[in-house]
């Protein structure tokens, strides 16, 4: 039998065009048993309670986080890891990035994971990290983003932003994307009574409040500061229930 398969197999290896056609159906097949499956699943991500759209204020600021290259810091993907979870907190779901195009998980760590940093801090000492970062962690080698706290946050599109979310699958709708604009300037520092119709739309955990400290002006510091204060809020892991990772066990 080793006689046979050997020499079955030197034929390939003589022949390059035998081993290119074989190449190509061993991944042909290979390929179909790994996709296949996926044309049935109606989603390959677990639903867990509480994860909801980004409302636009929040959407607006995911946008300059990534346009100041946040990203290239900071990751957002805690590993099921002792470590990383004695670290930073409960490991991430898949879940908490499903409505992120693109996702954020990075790719290095100059600066610590941001995924649980939500409620971790308070507003002020955000605006004061961004604005001048060693005034509160002297070994931080981040620059400063204190023009963000004078620039105008533009919101001009803000309903086309839904709008291209919605065509990707964030379940945007007709009333949320409609209401956009006025659910984002009652977020950055509307009072509670005029922020009944921003928590009907996003559910009544949602925060609004004057995220930077300027309530004359929605600049692009309340954006990002009501990003930052979003991460790792929506899913209340005292009552989550999943099966522990080995390593957590």
């Amino acid at each position: 039998m080793s006689l046979i398969t050997w020499k079955s197999h030197g034929r390939f290896e003589r022949n390059s065009l035998l081993l290119l056609i074989g190449i190509v159906i061993v991944v042909a097949i290979g390929g179909l048993v790994e996709i296949t499956p996926l044309f049935y699943l109606e989603s390959t991500i677990e639903k867990v309670d509480g994860i909801r759209p980004y409302t636009p204020l929040e959407l607006a600021g995911r946008d300059v986080y990534i346009r100041e290259g946040c990203y290239l810091c900071h990751s957002q993907m805690i590993r099921p890891l002792r470590d990383e979870v004695e670290r930073y907190g409960h490991y991430s779901l898949a879940a908490e990035s499903m409505y992120d195009h693109p996702f954020q998980w990075g790719s290095k760590r100059t600066g610590p994971d941001l995924a649980r940093v939500g409620g971790k801090y308070s507003d002020g000492w955000q605006v004061q990290h961004l604005t001048d970062p060693r005034s509160v962690v002297p070994e931080s080698v981040m620059p400063p983003y204190a023009f963000l706290a004078k620039k105008d946050l533009d919101y001009s599109d803000i309903e086309a932003k839904l709008r291209a979310m919605k065509a990707v699958g964030v379940p945007y709708t007709a009333d949320e994307i409609a209401n956009a604009k006025a659910d984002l300037e009652t977020q950055a520092g509307s009072s509670a009574a005029e922020a009944a119709g921003l928590q009907k739309r996003y559910g009544g955990k949602t925060i609004n409040r004057d995220f930077d400290g300027n309530p004359a002006q929605v600049t692009d510091m309340d954006a990002l500061v009501a990003y930052l204060q979003v991460l790792g809020t929506m899913v209340d892991f005292r009552t989550y229930q999943a099966d522990a990772p080995k390593n957590q066990r």
